[in-house]
């Protein structure tokens, strides 16, 4: 579901067809429930986790185990949905762990407005229990599948690259999920798929746990069905909130920029904080959806400032002097002069959009929006309309252009990239051309001068 290494290229199938088949090749694998001295399939979590962790932090577990063996979308988040939702009507109160002496005299020194006790549960007992609950719903699946399972659903092609280039560590993450209702157990007749790039700084802590927790706190808003980019909204300030619990309780002190989309039917959800983007390029145009949040930006800087903080200029505009964006998730220690607030926008689809582009600063930084129909489409012409590969060359160019950051990048197609070749966008061909720049909606502040690459 999520991912922060090196990465190629992927799309995105149903396989219904496959379904039955898969069910047999993993109760072929493990014949029987885990016992206490088996081995982990899957990468063990941490030591705790919150009583408001354990949904995303299990999903999380079981789809990239269930992504790993190749299971077909619908059937991994279904599966997913079945046995977390089963795990958490049981009793949990078994894993529950007390608190460290440590942990107890922070909370009392907590002054937020928020009193409620934290709930520690043991992540390693609580993990193997939810795989053997998997392992269960498996079983049963494997007699007969339910429909949600084996839904059909459109084709998405998505094409992501992810590189750490020459930072010593990668901290950006990403989420691809085609099958959000199937996850959440969404019955209504809209169909959803959300896909988000996170860009961590001062370690990777923040942008793990944003690309675990943002959808799942949007799938549990009562708004997503009348209010989907309210429930964005909300969703990116719960995970903030729930990071930084967990920030005080580790000493984590890392952060992430973040910017999503969900595709809500015929209409598209952007939300996001920091300088993460999202584009659409619509006939060979480019929508610019929304502004980001950088210190120099006039209401981000006034924001700041009323609230005693400053912005200054080193090598780019910073706030404190440290910071190279004005909102973000995590920063605990430069709360909340760097706002877990999210910004959001909605537009409507026509049919005639050709794809979205997702990606970190660290492509954004060196290369202009402007310039992104042309590299996309000199592509399509030299891979005959396949867009598989097309967000590797994207990185590339990013690469080439000096970017030394870590670079994020994925290209999720409204269209048959075929068609996009056969209807000679504007902008095809020279790179350096790219395609004419649609205005921003009237919402959103006019965009300022480029500023200097950002670490």
């Amino acid at each position: 579901m999520s991912s922060g290494a090196p990465q190629k290229s992927s799309q995105m199938a149903s396989g219904a067809e496959e379904t039955p088949g898969f069910l047999d090749m993993l109760l072929q694998d493990f014949p029987a429930p885990l016992n206490p001295e088996d081995p982990w399939p899957w990468k063990a979590p941490g030591m705790v986790l919150s009583q408001e962790e354990v949904e995303g932090e299990l999903a999380e577990l079981a789809m990239g185990f269930l992504g790993s063996r190749k299971a077909p979308p619908p059937l991994a988040a279904a599966l997913t949905h079945e046995a977390v939702s089963q795990l958490l009507q049981t009793d949990l109160s078994e894993f529950r762990k007390l608190p460290r002496e440590e942990e107890e005299e922070e909370e009392e020194d907590d002054h937020e407005e928020e009193k409620a006790p934290v709930t520690l549960l043991d992540a390693q007992s609580l993990a193997r229990s939810f795989f053997n609950r998997l392992w269960e719903v498996a079983g049963q699946w494997q007699k007969q599948v339910p429909l949600a399972a084996r839904a059909s659903q459109r084709q998405w092609l998505v094409s992501i690259h992810a590189i750490r280039n020459t930072r010593r560590k990668m901290e950006d993450r990403h989420v691809s999920l085609p099958s959000f209702n199937q996850l959440f157990g969404l019955s209504d007749p809209v169909d959803r798929a959300y896909f988000a790039v996170f860009d961590g700084h001062g370690g990777v802590d923040a942008a793990r746990y944003a690309a675990v927790h943002v959808h799942t706190n949007a799938a549990r808003q009562p708004e997503l069905p009348t209010d989907p980019a309210g429930a964005l909204r909300e969703a990116f300030r719960r995970t903030d909130q729930m990071f930084l619990r967990k920030a005080k309780r580790e000493r984590l002190q890392s952060g992430t920029t973040g910017v999503c989309a969900l595709i809500a039917g015929a209409t598209l959800h952007v939300a996001w904080l920091g300088d993460s983007q999202v584009i659409l390029v619509q006939q060979g145009q480019v929508v610019k959806l929304m502004e980001p949040h950088r210190p120099e930006r006039q209401d981000e800087k006034a924001r700041i400032e009323a609230l005693g903080g400053f912005v200054s200029h080193m090598d780019c505009w910073r706030v404190n002097g440290t910071l190279a964006v004005s909102r973000a998730i995590g920063d605990v220690f430069q709360k909340p002069y760097v706002s877990g607030e999210a910004d959001a926008a909605s537009r409507a689809l026509t049919g005639s959009e050709d794809y979205l582009l997702l990606a970190c600063d660290g492509f954004f930084d060196v290369v202009p929006h402007q310039e992104v129909v042309g590299l996309v489409q000199s592509h399509l012409m030299r891979q005959q309309g396949s867009g598989l590969h097309v967000a590797e060359e994207l990185v590339s160019a990013a690469r080439e252009r000096g970017s030394h950051d870590n670079i994020t990048v994925m290209v999720v197609f409204l269209r048959d990239p075929q068609e996009l070749l056969e209807g000679g966008n504007q902008g095809a061909g020279d790179p350096q051309a790219g395609g004419r720049s649609q205005d921003l909606p009237s919402s959103l502040p006019e965009p300022e001068t480029q500023a200097p690459p950002r670490s």
